[in-house]
């Protein structure tokens, strides 16, 4: 079985590894298990890109609310 890479630093960084992935698939050049393995891989970085996204979304809620005299909070992600 393959050894898991460590997650991408930042969105960015994902973001470039996930269309690396999809290019590599897309040139149909890989053997099956190969092809497989980067399918793996691709979908964890976009769920991990996914979560960014939602985390990021939150935040800049937090800042629009609407209620001017509310008190701010700092912004704590869901631990996973």
């Amino acid at each position: 079985m393959p050894k898991k890479a460590a997650p991408p630093a930042n969105f960015e960084t994902a973001l470039a590894e996930l269309e690396q992935i999809v290019a590599r698939l897309e040139s149909g050049e890989l053997p099956l298990e190969d092809a497989l393995n980067e399918f793996e891989n691709g979908v964890q970085l976009a769920r991990q890109g996914q979560q960014k996204l939602q985390q990021a979304e939150q935040r800049v809620q937090i800042l629009l609310d609407s209620d001017n005299d509310a008190a701010l909070t700092p912004f704590t992600p869901d631990a996973e």
